[in-house]
């Protein structure tokens, strides 16, 4: 047992898209949310959220309430199922047909890297800046290139972090990590959380609004917690890139061939 998992969110209307059942669409002959799945198929416990259609054996499913509610609601939703002793969550849109376990893996170093005991955690964002909607379209051209973080041991100080993690090393404990593209723009829906974290952020957002999550800002979760920001060093296309229209669906079948 690793103590981490994964909640995938398969909800959405998927209105540029004519209301279709998205993470069920298929990239390079499998549906997208099965490519997801498969990016975490090492974790502890694989939670989907929103999805009827046939999933994995041991995939665990749930409903956001209300139904629709949006990806806050639907990652409480999530968190629900979560067994006792599960230490980090990663919180994924189901439609990133690109991600892959090294990915993933990437978030997982970087995060453990703010809780060794000597690297310093990254800085406060009380601003949690960044469209969390926007969709990531950069092409993996756009992708920065930084220093293969796998090189790096988990408990390296600040001056042996790779690049790609530096920039957010002076201040708190981080809460969460998460790809930056190549704008700098946050993908708060392909990120890892500390499961404590997490609840104390969902707490403190439903509170601010009477106690419903219904159509809250993925951004809300993010007001007073500290960010790891992660360039993708690996090769290949940007892991992070969502299919909300055609065309994407499109670039990332090129991508796959």
């Amino acid at each position: 047992m690793t103590g981490y998992a994964a909640i995938l969110l398969a909800g959405g209307a998927a209105r540029r898209m004519g209301g279709v059942d998205k993470p069920a669409r298929a990239v390079g002959g499998r549906p997208m949310l099965h490519r997801v799945l498969d990016a975490v198929a090492d974790a502890d416990q694989r939670i989907v959220v929103g999805s009827s259609g046939p999933l994995p054996r041991g995939v665990r499913t749930a409903r956001e309430e209300p139904p629709g509610g949006g990806p806050v609601a639907a990652t409480a939703a999530g968190l629900a199922l979560l067994d006792p002793g599960t230490t980090t969550v990663a919180v994924l849109a189901a439609d990133l047909p690109l991600l892959t376990t090294a990915a993933v893996a990437e978030l997982r170093r970087a995060l453990a890297a703010c809780h060794s005991r000597d690297d310093p955690p990254p800085a406060l964002d009380a601003a949690a800046a960044g469209p969390e909607d926007a969709p990531a379209t950069a092409g993996p051209e756009d992708a920065p290139a930084t220093a293969r973080s796998e090189d790096a041991p988990a408990t390296a100080g600040p001056e042996d972090a790779p690049a790609a993690w530096r920039e957010t090393l002076d201040g708190r404990s981080a809460a969460l990590a998460c790809y930056v593209d190549g704008d700098g723009r946050r993908q708060h829906l392909c990120a890892l959380w500390q499961v404590p974290a997490l609840r104390s952020a969902l707490d403190r957002l439903a509170a601010t609004r009477g106690g419903s999550l219904d159509g809250a800002p993925v951004r809300g979760l993010l007001a007073d917690v500290a960010v790891r920001e992660v360039s993708w060093s690996g090769s290949g296309p940007p892991p992070w890139f969502d299919c909300d229209t055609d065309e994407d669906v499109r670039r990332a079948e090129e991508w796959t061939r």
